[in-house]
């Protein structure tokens, strides 16, 4: 007997989180409540991703529209379920002595216990990234679950300690310092082949050296401790950080880590160091307003709304900046980059649509992008440009993300082992004792 198809509603937020999601329900149907198209009517205007996917999902139901879709609905594709479109449902007694308040929400709500009563012979689950719309469903009996298609199932490989191996012989260890170009890779017998870039210390009682792996030579050479337009690392992961910023073939670097640990400020530093190879420097974070109120709120100008959320990156210039003497050459040089647009520092969505050729890229806080949103960045580099991704997955501001389903840990499980992507989890907070004992204990 065939297992009976699960049905699957799908709240806004899984739609504005990923435009294709319609299709990720494998053989089972699909439900879009009419709720859904009014909140995407009000979205679709507008520069930002989420204006962008109210808008992509708009063209992928018209391309599936017809007059079957609000009755008995419409194939999503071979092997795959149905659509339906619901219009909006009277409210039952049970929700409206919870939930009497005709909210967006609440109207879902509506339509999903209307669904579950006309079904009881199938499993009907309320898909949501609102954990307290999940939490009200579930008041009212209706199951309800996360959107879990894009989640990254093991996080141990993003949240990754950069691994001491020991008991290497003393002459194979000395002879990475004393052979440029490294040594082959099977000289070192490791229990597990290394993944591209992958970075570790070697030891035994004697010596150690800080060593990558090249996938293009197939060899383990020695990272050298090297400064970064007057900043210095100051422990291991630093290292290897620069390393991989400074590193030609790879063009791709993830930098992840607590706050304090130096992510964007390396990444910073590497980009004013190696200015002279590209055409310029970008410096740009998603604007997340806090307590969910939008730019229109904040008084002023673009500028003057922009400017709080923007402050950290100049911060980290700053930081930069005042290495040197207000006279010397490379503290008037910061001041040029930013005047001529050298060096931009600028929201995220200011970038889009834009074709970055030859360009240093960084892209701050990328643990509040969508995965969506990573692959629309990265697919925008062209010839000679590099990008750099920096964020804490365990710090995340958008309320529909969490360290699971974030793009900065979708680019990191999914890279891994590329030919030119590098990661680098930085452990240490190195901005003061009183940072790091905060972030260890608080």
């Amino acid at each position: 007997m065939a297992k009976e198809k699960k049905i699957f509603i799908v709240d806004t937020n899984v739609v504005l989180h990923d435009f294709r999601c319609i299709y990720k329900f494998q053989e089972n149907d699909v439900i879009v409540p009419i709720v859904v198209l009014e909140e995407l009517d009000k979205l679709k205007k507008g520069s930002d991703l989420i204006s962008y996917n109210a808008r992509e999902f708009s063209r992928e139901l018209d391309k599936l529209s017809g007059k079957q879709m609000f009755k008995k609905g419409v194939s999503l594709g071979k092997t795959l379920g149905k659509l339906f479109v619901e219009t909006g449902k009277e409210y039952s007694k049970k929700l409206s002595e919870s939930f009497p308040e005709k909210t967006p929400d609440h109207r879902i709500l509506a339509i999903a216990d209307y669904i579950c009563n006309n079904n009881s012979n199938r499993i009907v689950i309320l898909i949501t990234k609102d954990i307290n719309l999940r939490m009200k469903a579930k008041s009212l009996g209706i199951e309800a679950q996360d959107y879990e298609s894009d989640k990254v199932q093991n996080l141990d490989q993003v949240n990754d300690i950069i691994p001491t191996i020991e008991g290497f012989d003393t002459a194979l260890i000395s002879k990475l310092y004393e052979e440029p170009m490294g040594v082959d890779v099977n000289e070192f017998k490791f229990k597990t082949q290394p993944v591209a870039h992958q970075y570790f210390i070697l030891k035994n009682t004697k010596l150690s050296v800080l060593a990558h792996y090249d996938p293009f030579t197939k060899m383990v050479n020695r990272v050298e401790k090297n400064r970064a337009y007057s900043i210095e690392p100051r422990n291991a992961e630093q290292t290897f950080a620069l390393d991989a910023l400074f590193r030609p073939t790879v063009q791709l670097v993830a930098l992840t880590g607590r706050a304090g640990t130096g992510k964007t400020l390396l990444a910073l530093a590497a980009a004013l160091h190696s200015r002279k190879q590209y055409a310029q420097i970008l410096l740009a974070r998603p604007i997340v307003p806090l307590a969910n109120r939008d730019l229109g709120y904040l008084p002023g100008d673009v500028n003057d709304k922009i400017g709080p959320y923007m402050q950290p990156l100049f911060d980290n210039l700053g930081v930069i900046k005042h290495k040197f003497k207000p006279e010397s050459a490379e503290y008037k040089k910061i001041d040029e980059y930013l005047k001529d647009d050298t060096l931009v520092i600028t929201p995220l969505a200011f970038i889009r649509g834009r074709s970055l050729s030859n360009v240093f890229f960084i892209i701050d806080e990328a643990q509040n992008l969508t995965p969506h949103e990573v692959k629309t960045i990265i697919t925008r580099a062209g010839e000679g440009t590099k990008m750099i991704f920096t964020g804490d997955v365990e710090q995340i501001d958008s309320p529909y993300l969490d360290s699971k389903s974030n793009g900065l840990t979708y680019l990191t499980d999914k890279m891994k082992g590329q030919e030119l992507f590098a990661h680098v989890n930085l452990i240490r907070g190195e901005r003061s004792y009183l940072a790091e004992l905060a972030s260890n204990i608080l």
